[in-house]
């Protein structure tokens, strides 16, 4: 590490914020760059707790299919570790899933999520990175601005955290990934360095979060390892899921679109559960017992910046701090996943991290970026309330194939099947148009009754 104008040398790498997005990047770096530094505002705790400076963290979290399957080519053997420590594995097709149109159809899925709390999974990846010996950590640090000049970022500058009295100093780097989170400051420090702004595209959904965790009870299985009452637009904006985590507990978290948010507290998480459209998700948490307070998040707007259009050498953006999910459709730390597996296939093409790797980087991390937001900002647009967002002819068609998919997953394993795979971020939208699925769609699903609960 460089201080005080010092050079590191090729082959120095700083990441900006030591979240689950930093933690994975400095991971997908290591073999590349001789020494890679963490910067990170908070102080680790010892065993799995949640942090302040992850508030989402509070709130149901998973890992899609394509999450994992990242996770799992980055560090081998850590999906064993996590089941190990509680997280577990369920299947889609196990998931009772009551969409716009009904209760999806049910049938056998090799597509599954992992489900944890959010401690669980950053400690356990902490625990790789932390035993990694090329990466360095500054804790209770903040950045404070770049190194550099329009064209070319070349580190960064840092300062004790809460002392803005305290000596700046400077970290050089060949490369500076931001991983950040939504609150990220990059904009305004490439502005300080005289860079033009990334475009940028931004919907506003208004959601809401009230989560609580519950102690499973010791009654009947309830037949199903996880309950999802999605919304269903524009009259019903609210969501409920209950997600299975470690220790024999329940994540329970409620949903709202901009006019339905919760009030605060246990009467307001309750409030919300009675305006759910199904009763299920009350009706089975009644007899489980709370093991924790409620808990609200406000997340803000969707926002997706193009750096792969626009950046200087040297640069990457890396999880929230390039885009930002409506937590609704459960894609955030997917994508990070995806986005450090982007991140250390260009420093495989290109034997290192020198610009020809950011470059190719944010290329890759664009890419896999791709689905998700067309997925999450084109289903956002449906409520009145929402801002920004895409909008236009192809949208409305595009919404009204997705409804009759929908429809025909209610009566058609097929469809189902191929609707989770998307979702799941394993194939692509254009699965929902194969020969099978188009004609069983055209015909209405396949004939049939929509599943019952």
């Amino acid at each position: 590490m460089g201080v005080q104008g010092e050079s590191t040398g090729r082959g120095a790498a700083v990441v900006i914020g030591g979240g689950l997005a930093g933690m994975l990047a400095a991971w997908a770096l290591r073999g590349y760059a001789e020494r890679i530094v963490i910067v990170e505002r908070d102080r680790y705790p010892e065993r799995p707790a949640f942090r302040s400076g992850v508030p989402q963290a509070r709130h149901a979290h998973l890992l899609l299919e394509a999450g994992h399957r990242a996770l799992e080519a980055l560090m081998p053997g850590v999906r064993e570790e996590l089941t190990a420590a509680g997280a577990v594995r369920v299947p889609m097709s196990g998931v009772r899933w009551l969409s716009a149109a009904g209760w999806l159809a049910k049938y056998g899925s090799e597509v599954a999520f992992l489900s944890c709390t959010r401690p669980l999974l950053d400690h356990t990846v902490l625990r790789r990175v932390r035993g990694e010996p090329t990466v360095r950590w500054l804790e209770n640090t903040d950045v404070v601005g770049l190194l550099g000049a329009p064209g070319e970022v070349t580190g960064v500058q840092v300062r004790a955290r809460g002392d803005a009295r305290a000596q700046v100093r400077e970290v050089r780097a060949e490369l500076v990934v931001d991983a950040s989170g939504r609150t990220s400051s990059l904009p305004s420090w490439l502005t300080r360095l005289g860079c033009p702004p990334a475009a940028e595209e931004r919907v506003d959904a208004g959601v809401s979060y009230v989560s609580r965790l519950y102690h499973r009870p010791a009654g009947p299985d309830p037949g199903f390892p996880a309950l999802y009452l999605q919304t269903k637009a524009p009259d019903a904006p609210r969501l409920g899921v209950v997600l299975p985590v470690e220790d024999g507990r329940w994540i329970a978290s409620v949903g709202s679109m901009r006019g339905a948010q919760a009030e605060p507290g246990a009467a307001g998480f309750d409030r919300q559960l009675r305006l759910l459209r199904d009763p299920s998700l009350r009706e089975l948490l009644a007899g489980a017992e709370p093991a924790g307070a409620v808990r609200g998040f406000w997340p803000g707007p969707s926002v997706r910046r193009h750096y792969e259009r626009r950046a200087p050498r040297g640069l990457v953006v890396v999880g929230d701090a390039v885009c930002t999910f409506n937590p609704v459709y459960g894609q955030g730390i997917t994508v990070a996943a995806l986005g450090a597996r982007a991140l250390r296939a260009a420093a495989e093409r290109h034997g290192g991290i020198g610009p020809r790797t950011a470059h190719t980087a944010r290329k890759g991390i664009a890419a896999a970026t791709n689905t998700a937001w067309m997925l999450s900002s084109s289903e956002d647009v449906r409520f009145p309330a929402t801002t920004g967002g895409p909008a236009g002819v192809s949208v409305r068609a595009q919404h009204r194939y997705l409804d009759r998919v929908i429809r025909g997953a209610t009566v058609d394993p097929r469809v189902c099947k191929a609707l989770h795979e998307v979702m799941s971020l394993v194939a692509a939208p254009t699965a929902l148009m194969r020969p099978a699925i188009l004609g069983a769609v055209l015909r209405g699903g396949g004939g049939g009754r929509p599943a019952s609960p």
